[in-house]
């Protein structure tokens, strides 16, 4: 069990995401700013209207993009192992809390889905016209490393984070995949026949 400083906010990371923060808030800019100095890991954990969650992701600064002179830092932080927060801990200007790791309880990956979910996400980057080279996952959380891939809403990426099986998680990405495909096409097709001023040409 470690105790590890907590960053919340509005949004998840997943493991091997990469995103960037802008860090403003003085108890975060602590944070942040001994994470850098001591090349330690902080945790991420989503806060919104239901509270703080108990599970997160720890995650390590990997590049410093800007320092300001009031402190204020633009970072880009990756995604690494999951937690959960097993009691919060006191002493610091920012939060922190005793940790424990999250492992799947079914970890073995089904190359069936994983097929699926990288099929549903070349899909999507076709449709949406982006670079659909190089989607097959490299790490040994496929899911992870797909769903970061997409932009996805908080609560659907904490449901994956919290789940612990690597076939369910699986599974659920290629649905969600299957679902934005299905709203590019649509929209495709939206756009199609208003460009017909909405009249569709009949061949006889």
């Amino acid at each position: 069990m470690d105790e590890i400083g907590l960053f919340a906010l509005g949004m998840v990371l997943l493991p091997t995401e990469r995103v960037p923060l802008h860090v403003f808030e003085d108890q975060y800019k602590e944070l942040i700013g001994e994470c850098i100095e001591l090349e330690q890991e902080f945790g991420l954990v989503l806060q919104d209207d239901d509270g703080i969650r108990e599970v997160g992701t720890r995650a390590a600064v990997v590049a410093v993009l800007e320092r300001f002179e009031d402190g204020r830092l633009n970072v880009v932080v990756e995604g690494r192992e999951r937690f959960r927060v097993v009691a919060l801990t006191t002493g610091r200007t920012f939060r922190t809390a005793d940790v424990e790791p999250l492992d799947d309880l079914e970890p073995d990956a089904d190359e069936g889905a994983i097929g699926a979910a990288v099929e549903n996400l070349r899909r999507v980057a076709e449709l949406a016209g982006t670079d659909a080279e190089g989607l097959d996952p490299v790490t040994d959380a496929p899911s992870f490393e797909l769903a970061a891939r997409v932009e996805l809403e908080p609560k659907l990426k904490q449901g994956l984070l919290e789940s612990r099986s690597e076939g369910e998680r699986l599974r659920r990405v290629a649905r969600l995949l299957e679902g934005a495909a299905q709203a590019l096409e649509a929209r495709a097709e939206r756009a199609r026949i208003a460009s017909l001023n909405g009249h569709v040409k009949l061949r006889p």
